[in-house]
């Protein structure tokens, strides 16, 4: 079977927003900078470099360094925090929440679609630099999203209470999260590797944030990969500016309701804006900031300003500032000197929203790419596949759609009886017209009669189907079989299981693997084979 399985169009797994986005129809045109082909980035790097503000490097290299200084970090990192400081440096980003032991696979190929595309562009641009970057998603609230992990159908769970950053949340706690895992994993060399990976992640850190980075540090660190953390003082000095209008003008509300309004007539809107797109943050608090009888109320809180309290407090703590999804974009942009953000469908859908915030800022608005989805097999499903003359388009496919299409292919004879169908409707058509000359009081009898005879054609194709899905239940079985490993729950993959399950067979090849066959511009399915 080809590695190349199936478009992300034919799919079925992604929306029609991005299947029209991927076939870039000329009416979502307005909403994206430049669709993500090669040859537009020197483009976009003529723009950026134009439009981004030179002074930004040095507060993101000194950040940078300042967040890693309690990490053992590689060369290829080094390098690439240093090199931030040159104007010919550009990044590609990509952005994820701190998932328990970074939660679905996905994860891991967001991150590889991102070095894999900055390699790419090295070839392509000799004379510019290219980073890797993982903007880790600290200052997200939503812990229940992200305090689990599957291993093996088992749900392996954090129990903790927290409402504020989780970037901040303490890791005690999860001794008793790495007996559950450590329980499971069972024995060997590559169990060994994944219990102390765990260990050394969550149990010598004292905070998610710092776990997280360690974790995807020893995962992707010698490729260079740069992990920021935007719960930085020193960051959100360079979001104040930003910040101060969202308080006083609310432009984002307007720019981003005018697109919504626009996208909504024939797709469903992603995310919607506040009037103020600003969170208030402490170690165990974040929530809306609201604008009500002239005054900035915290939401949940007692916690009341003025305008100018609330600007006075913007300068001297931008920290206690969060954006929400709609402006922590545009905190990233702001940030770093940025080409490319790589997200899965959803994220891209809510960035098409923000282009013309963007502009109202005189931000430049990033190249939007769909991160590489991946398939991961066994030679021996491989094999199956083929014996059970199935393609990548059958696997993917609804499960009932399935079953009746290999049965009807499965079988001596033709169940489907749409030539039949076709053939009655004709002769119906002329009873009507006979009808019509002779005594319309005849129509409705003719009407009733076609519904009659139609309905009890489609009962006997049912009829005929499921006997031949009892005469064929042995290859159908295994087709079942096949499909729920490869799909779990009727889903994707990438979606539910964690990297343990396949570093158990693969270890560190797994990484090798995965970063040796994504092509981040194909717009395909990749099939992994352990």
């Amino acid at each position: 079977m080809p590695t190349d399985c199936i478009s992300y169009q034919k799919s079925g797994y992604f929306s029609k927003l991005i299947v029209d986005y991927l076939d870039e129809k000329p009416e979502l045109a307005t909403l994206y900078n430049r669709f993500p082909k090669l040859d537009n980035f020197k483009a976009q790097i003529v723009e950026k470099a134009a439009n981004y503000d030179s002074k930004n490097r040095n507060v993101l290299v000194a950040s940078l360094k300042n967040q890693y200084s309690r990490f053992e970090v590689s060369d290829a990192v080094k390098e690439n925090i240093s090199i931030l400081s040159d104007s010919r440096t550009f990044t590609i980003t990509t952005g994820h929440q701190l998932n328990l032991f970074t939660g679905p696979l996905y994860f891991l190929y967001k991150i590889a679609s991102t070095i894999n595309l900055c390699t790419t562009l090295k070839k392509e641009y000799p004379s510019y630099d290219f980073v890797p970057v993982y903007w880790m998603a600290t200052e997200d609230h939503d812990f229940e999203e992200i305090n689990y992990f599957n291993f093996k159908n088992v749900k392996i769970k954090w129990n903790a209470e927290s409402s504020g950053p989780v970037g901040r949340l303490s890791t005690n706690g999860l001794e008793e999260v790495y007996n559950l895992f450590s329980g499971e994993l069972g024995v060997g060399q590559n169990a060994s590797e994944l219990r102390k990976l765990f260990e050394d992640s969550y149990l010598k850190h004292t905070n998610l944030a710092d776990a997280t980075r360690f974790l995807a540090n020893e995962l992707f660190g010698n490729k260079g990969l740069v992990i920021i953390d935007g719960d930085d003082a020193s960051l959100k000095q360079l979001l104040v500016a930003f910040a101060k209008e969202e308080l006083v003008s609310r432009k984002s509300f307007q720019k981003v309701s005018e697109t919504n309004s626009l996208l909504e007539k024939d797709y469903p809107v992603q995310v919607n804006p506040r009037e103020i797109n600003l969170f208030y943050i402490e170690d165990s608090l974040r929530e809306r900031i609201i604008f009500e009888n002239s005054q900035y109320k915290i939401n949940n809180t007692k916690l009341v300003f003025s305008e100018t309290e609330i600007l006075e407090l913007l300068e001297k703590n931008p920290e206690k500032f969060s954006p929400n999804v709609i402006l922590r974009p545009l905190y990233e942009e702001v940030i770093l000197p940025n080409l490319c953000y790589i997200g899965g469908g959803g994220e891209i859908s809510y960035w098409l929203q923000l282009k013309s915030n963007f502009e109202a800022h005189n931000v430049t608005f990033p190249i939007l790419l769909v991160r590489n989805s991946v398939l991961i097999a066994t030679e021996k499903q491989l094999q199956k596949a083929d014996r059970l003359q199935l393609s990548w388009a059958d696997l993917f496919s609804n499960q009932q759609d399935l079953f009746n299409n290999k049965t009807k292919e499965f079988s001596s004879f033709n169940i489907d009886f749409t030539e039949q169908k076709e053939h009655l409707k004709n002769q119906f058509e002329k009873l009507q017209e006979i009808a019509k000359q002779t005594d319309r009081s005849f129509i409705g009898a003719v009407n009733a009669q076609q519904t009659k005879q139609i309905k009890g054609l489609e009962n006997l194709e049912k009829r005929l189907l499921k006997a031949e899905k009892r005469v064929h239940a042995e290859k159908l079985e295994l087709i079942l079989l096949l499909q729920n490993e490869l799909f779990p729950n009727q889903g994707l993959q990438e979606r539910r299981v964690n990297f343990s399950e396949f570093y158990l067979t693969a270890n560190k090849g797994l990484i090798e693997k995965i970063l040796e066959q994504l092509n981040p511009l194909e717009q395909t399915f990749t099939v992994i084979t352990l």
